[in-house]
């Protein structure tokens, strides 16, 4: 039998409703972002728990409140005239169909209210057991055993967002989101792993500081490692399936202009920039950093003032000390081609960036390899578009970036390749899944197109007004994201999840493990390489 909470006193469709708590109900047992239902005479609302207030039947109970020794009065008092009312936002509604729709009607007076049950949970949020190919279960919500599952389909159709302040276990969240695509294959992921936490082992947050298996150790037959730095990989006790190697011929001026802050660039370096590739082509950089003895020379060649060709110079000399630029390649998109090879076979990509992991180095390999990809999946969508048949139809792709505000604030969304796929809606299968701690500094268009959210403790009142950029009832939610713990404590809502709701996230423990591991001998994961080349 379901545990009521309380009933309905007043309110709105717009505003929600003020339900008085049950004298018998634990006061600290109500908590915000608590999932409850309210009964209607023809509906049942599925609502959640906004805000508290605490209130009295006579206002002199104030002016004189009783003593702490006064225990027999303070009873009393909380039986008839001390109360809790509870503002309780309807999210959806269960009509005399059975059919879950939008609350169009309100609950009258003196419903009911309860705590939701395990079948409350299920109706709305899908049990991972009855669709195991569709949903993936994410956590359980408030004082709840009960779990609750994400929609991977509709997850997959738009771009993703994974928010939350510095320590609130942002990578620990990725992983879980990412481990579930992957065990499902909805759709294929790249990672631009920045810190090398995604592959095959990454320190757990906490006191204990253990070990947890990386996305490589779960599915060894559908992760491959992609490195930058295959020293780094091998110390960490794994070797690479691809070493990445970038020949400057790759490196095209978008992806400099989009470096543009970062690299504290003058509009004038750009337009000299344009200048030598108007002359060398795809050459342009070779042939600039060929000439750093003599650019005024150089600069009078192209007609570009000596000063803005020294700057350019300086800013883009740093990319001569990575060892995986490349001058000269015999195949300037062999590492690109093998990427989509694996892709193809639904091999998810990581690509680890070891001890090159600067913002600098991260931001120009991860654009320089996107926008290279989204190019590829253009023409493949394209020709899946004239032939019409099934075997051409691209697979999604979810391409996978921290540090989220440096490509999509409201300057480098106008001008990244990575605020072009989050304006597209999937429209070439490719979406993002971005995470960052400040999502205040993401532009307010890319926000709002952020299908799904999952957002973590937030305390800038400017992160929490973010991260609520285009979401309905953003006013009711506030209260909730203040209020989320510091850990293991997240707010799921958007295009994937069915409403709103609070939830304590499941466990990166030995029992997640064998809930989502595919097993695959070595001799089985050596015929899926064989057939890809």
């Amino acid at each position: 039998m379901k545990n009521q909470l309380g009933f309905v006193l007043a309110g709105s469709l717009s505003e929600g409703f003020s339900v008085r708590i049950n004298s018998d109900v634990a006061f600290d047992f109500i908590k915000t972002g608590k999932f409850v239902t309210i009964s209607g005479e023809n509906h049942t609302f599925f609502s959640l728990i906004t805000d508290l207030k605490l209130e009295v039947t006579n206002p002199d109970i104030l002016l004189f409140p009783p003593q702490a020794h006064q225990k027999l009065l303070i009873k009393s008092l909380k039986k008839r005239h001390a109360y809790i009312v509870a503002h309780v936002k309807p999210m959806l509604m269960l009509n005399h169909f059975n059919q879950i729709v939008p609350v169009k009607t309100i609950p009258v007076h003196f419903s009911s209210v309860f705590e939701a049950d395990e079948c409350d949970v299920a109706l709305v949020f899908g049990k991972e057991e009855e669709h195991a190919s569709r949903y993936f279960t994410i956590g359980s919500p408030l004082d709840m055993n009960t779990p609750v599952c994400i929609d991977l389909e509709r997850l997959t159709e738009r771009s993703n967002g994974i928010f939350g302040k510095t320590g609130t276990g942002k990578t620990f969240l990725t992983r879980l989101v990412l481990a579930g695509l992957i065990k499902h294959q909805k759709a294929v992921t790249l990672i631009f792993d920045m810190h090398s936490e995604y592959g095959v082992q990454a320190r757990q947050e906490g006191k204990n500081k253990s070990f947890v298996k990386g996305l490589k150790s779960l599915f060894p037959d559908r992760v491959a490692i992609f490195s930058l730095d295959p020293a780094s990989t091998r110390r960490r006790g794994n070797a690479p399936d691809v070493t990445i190697s970038i020949p400057y011929q790759a490196i095209h001026i978008e992806d400099i202009i989009s470096l543009q802050s970062e690299l504290n660039l003058h509009s004038t370096a750009v337009e000299a920039a344009y200048l030598i590739v108007v002359k060398y082509k795809e050459q342009w950089l070779s042939a600039l950093l060929s000439h750093g003895e003599n650019l005024k020379e150089f600069a009078q060649s192209i007609g570009a003032h000596p000063e803005s060709i020294a700057a350019l110079y300086r800013k883009l000399k740093r990319i001569e000390t990575f060892p995986f630029f490349v001058e000269d390649s015999n195949n300037k998109n062999s590492v690109i081609d093998q990427m989509m090879e694996y892709i193809g076979q639904g091999i998810n990509i990581i690509i680890e960036f070891g001890n090159f992991s600067s913002s600098f180095c991260y931001l120009l390999v991860a654009n320089i390899i996107t926008r290279r990809l989204h190019d590829e999946y253009i023409a493949k969508t394209e020709k899946f578009l004239g032939t019409q048949r099934a075997e051409d139809e691209p697979k999604k792709l979810m391409i996978t970036i921290e540090e989220a505000h440096k490509f999509l604030n409201s300057i480098a969304a106008q001008q990244t390749i990575f605020g072009t796929i989050a304006r597209e809606m999937r429209k070439y299968y490719v979406s993002l899944l971005v995470v960052d701690q400040r999502p205040s500094g993401i532009d307010s268009e890319i926000l709002s197109q952020i299908g799904t959210k999952i957002v973590a403790q937030l305390n800038d009142e400017k992160d929490i007004a973010g991260v609520l950029t285009g979401v309905q009832n953003a006013s009711n939610l506030r209260g909730i994201l203040a209020s989320l713990d510091s850990k293991k404590q997240v707010l799921l809502l958007g295009h994937a999840i069915a409403m709103p709701v609070v939830v304590q996230t499941r466990e990166y423990d030995e029992e997640f493990y064998k809930s989502v591991s595919s097993v695959v001998s070595s001799k089985k994961r050596k015929e899926i390489i064989d057939e890809i080349f």
